[in-house]
């Protein structure tokens, strides 16, 4: 029985084996093996080799597409930061001012800072920035601002931008150390007040034409090529010189045919206070915008050219948090070669207080009188209340308040504004 069972079982296989298997060719396989191929030390040094120059040709490649992606990013000296802000506002306008609305609008200005050293010293500045403040244009092709970008009104935000949602170079500059206490700067998109060596206001405020102590005939300036040269000493003693041409881009600096601002400040800084002095001398025609009346903007005619004084001072508490604030303040005097009633004057007040709730809040009040014409018989003021708090290290939101009587020179014009700003830092 079991012999039967065993044939019946080996029948089937040797079959299969004399159709499938080549039995004889399996058993040459396996004499060549056992007769040729022998395990030592040496056995395995090709393929070894073979592995290793596979890896390094890897690791090759790797570095290679590393170093091309190096090439595309940012270099080690390159840093970036930005915000974004959203505005939520309204307007209680005049009547009959068709660049102002009542409505409610919501806006955005989002902007990007790129600083690059070249040698630990110096910085390559670019800004780049959008924003869709609304803007049109007149019967002659300019631009004509509206609600939160309006100059003669005062309700420019410092925030607002009328890019028109398309990212461009805002700001453009090179700076870089000569010796120890001399500065150079220079670049086809700059503004004066960045290469003077004394900070003139630091009240922070929202609308612009609060800032540096009163945007005005002294400090008023525009984005332009320029270039200027800064001396600070161990002491707090700062001396700057610089110019701007408005269409030095075009039509050439320093010409005739073009707006130049040549600023020279001189201040005096410490810790808890700063004084400081500025002349201001604008040719061509050189019109101011931000905390100016409508005549106090275009005093100036037939490429006449101004002398333009600004004082400026400014003190903190030694604590914050105390119902003690910080005091910015700030006059400008500017007279003109144009006629008898060229001169204008203006002054500037702004008080903050920070740490008074919470952490990094701020508390800001500012008011002024626009720069006005001297024959102008009104007398324009402007106002605004905030106070931010910060929701947490890079946000923030920001209610303001905001006015003016007589803003643009005008009896009667009187306004009334509310924005709320969320700030978002990156």
């Amino acid at each position: 029985m079991v012999a039967g069972t065993a044939l019946s079982l080996l029948a089937p296989v040797a079959s299969q084996a004399s159709d499938t298997v080549n039995l004889e060719e399996m058993n040459s396989y396996v004499r060549s093996v056992k007769s040729s191929s022998r395990l030592d030390s040496k056995t395995f040094i090709n393929d070894i080799k073979d592995g290793l120059a596979n890896i390094n040709n890897r690791v090759d490649v790797l570095e290679s597409r590393q170093n091309n992606f190096e090439a595309g990013g940012f270099s080690d000296t390159t840093t970036l930061d930005g915000k974004a802000v959203f505005t939520v506002g309204a307007l209680d306008a005049p009547d009959g001012v068709a660049t102002l609305t009542d409505s409610t609008l919501f806006q955005y200005m989002y902007v990007m800072n790129l600083n690059t050293s070249f040698t630990g010293d110096d910085n390559l500045y670019v800004r780049i920035k959008s924003g869709n403040n609304y803007t049109s244009k007149d019967a002659n092709g300019d631009k004509v601002k509206h609600t939160f970008g309006e100059t003669n009104y005062g309700t420019y935000l410092s925030s607002t931008n009328q890019n028109g949602d398309v990212l461009k170079v805002d700001k453009m500059w090179y700076t870089m150390p000569l010796g120890d206490n001399l500065t150079f700067t220079a670049g086809p998109k700059i503004e004066n007040y960045y290469m003077h060596g004394t900070t003139p206001s630091i009240y922070k405020p929202v609308l612009k034409q609060f800032t540096l102590g009163g945007n005005a005939s002294a400090y008023g300036a525009s984005t332009s090529p320029g270039a200027g040269l800064t001396w600070t000493s161990d002491n707090g003693i700062a001396i700057s010189t610089n110019f701007t041409t408005k269409s030095g881009n075009s039509t050439g600096l320093l010409t005739n045919e073009g707006a130049t601002s040549w600023a020279t400040q001189v201040g005096y800084t410490q810790p808890r206070y700063s004084v400081s002095a500025i002349l201001n001398q604008k040719y061509n025609d050189w019109e101011d915008s931000y905390f100016s009346t409508a005549n106090g903007k275009q005093r100036t005619y037939n490429d006449a050219s101004s002398t333009n004084i600004g004082l400026r001072a400014w003190w903190r508490p030694e604590e914050t948090g105390t119902a003690v604030p910080s005091i910015s303040v700030g006059y400008d005097t500017s007279e003109t070669d144009a006629n008898a009633n060229s001169s204008t004057d203006m002054y500037f007040v702004g008080l903050q207080w920070q740490d008074m709730f919470s952490a990094e809040d701020r508390i800001g009040l500012a008011f002024g009188q626009p720069q006005k014409r001297e024959d102008e018989t009104t007398d324009p003021f402007a106002w605004e209340v905030y106070y931010q708090f910060q929701v947490n290290d890079s946000v923030s939101v920001t209610p303001a308040v905001f006015g003016g009587s007589d803003r643009n020179g005008t009896a009667g014009a009187d306004l009334t504004g509310v924005v709320v700003e969320t700030t978002f830092k990156f």
